[in-house]
């Protein structure tokens, strides 16, 4: 019996109620671990560290916001995008190679490296270019509603193609109130029209990068056992690979960026890119892609409250709605994983 196990099975059959916090978190991060090695056809997992994880995500993905607003000041946007994704996955190798660039557990077939080709290029170059393209014809209240139209997109999908990812009333119900709050929060712009003559392209281009994010997250968690970490790099290589060509053919050579400009690039390169692509596939490999879906919820409110507290924006009057609605849209979706995760933590 593998360390790990020994340790947690000794978790489990203690029954005199004196095991101590450590003792609960050790248990729950060899659960962890555990599931990472799995195959994939098991159930998923929702544990304490996924809920750690979606909101270090929502957080971070929350406060990207900001900074993309400077990064686009010396940057514009496909060469941004080109540049996040190229120095995340130039990070990214560099700790994979650290590690022996391990990948897949068993050989790997042609359907499957076809699925990573699709999951590289269609959650971050093919999303990130409808959007780019999109946004200058739709407003920035329906492209952010598209985003959060993610979590309702995957759910069907999920049901049909994902293991232990059933449809149920209850979740579907927790899902369009989380969706209704998100639509509160963003208010009345939601839905405004430009009057632009390419603003039903546009909206179709902000949606079609949501279903590519939603399919994205189901061949993901589809795939067989692999590394987290190989995993993530071979997704930014990919990425990469289709990024920058296509900056270069539509923005052309890039502009030289200030050192100011490309610190900023570096640091969106980092963290909400490759550390958080990293959170993003530990996040749908064990708990799932509906689980992983809620961070569609809670980004749009980090952006609004990370906005007032270091931008100083006004607080829009539907914020405790809206934020009333999304806890209640997640509470009730998770309702089955947040009780068991409360009597484990009892234990």
């Amino acid at each position: 019996m593998r360390f790990l196990d020994k340790v947690t099975l000794r978790y489990r059959n203690r029954s005199d109620g004196n095991v101590s916090g450590y003792g609960k978190l050790f248990a729950l991060a060899a659960g962890f671990v555990r599931s990472l090695r799995g195959a994939m056809s098991e159930a998923p997992q929702i544990t304490l560290i996924s809920w750690i994880m979606v909101g270090v995500l929502a957080f971070v993905w929350g406060g990207t916001f900001l900074v993309t607003e400077v990064a686009l000041t010396g940057m514009p946007p496909f060469w941004l995008a080109a540049s996040r994704i190229g120095f995340a996955a130039v990070v990214m190798v560099l700790i994979w190679g650290a590690r022996g660039f391990a990948l897949f557990q068993a050989r790997a077939g042609g359907g499957t490296w076809g699925n990573m080709l699709c999951i590289g290029i269609g959650s971050s170059a093919l999303p990130f270019a409808l959007l780019a393209w999109g946004q200058q014809y739709v407003t920035a209240g329906f492209a952010g509603v598209s985003m959060a139209s993610v979590a309702l997109l995957v759910l069907p999908l999920a049901h049909f193609f994902v293991p232990g990812e059933r449809l149920s009333l209850r979740k579907v119900l927790g899902f369009v109130i989380g969706f209704v709050g998100v639509v509160v929060l963003i208010g009345t712009q939601a839905f405004d029209s430009t009057g632009g003559k390419l603003e039903t392209p546009g909206r179709l281009a902000c949606l079609a990068a949501a279903a590519s994010y939603a399919v994205c997250s189901v061949l993901l968690r589809r795939l067989p056992p692999v590394d987290p970490i190989g995993l993530s790099t071979v997704l930014l290589i990919i990425g990469a690979a289709v990024a920058i060509p296509l900056a270069l053919i539509v923005e052309g050579p890039p502009p030289m960026p200030t050192p100011y400009i490309f610190s900023v690039l570096a640091f969106l390169g980092l963290i909400p890119t490759a550390a958080a692509n990293f959170l993003r596939v530990l996040v749908v490999r064990t708990a799932g892609p509906v689980f992983m879906s809620l961070v569609n919820y809670m980004v749009p409110l980090w952006s609004v409250l990370l906005g007032a507290l270091i931008l100083a924006e006004p607080l829009p009057p539907s914020l405790l709605w809206a934020m009333a609605l999304i806890l209640c849209g997640v509470g009730l979706s998770q309702f089955g994983a947040l009780s068991r995760l409360f009597r484990v933590t009892r234990r």
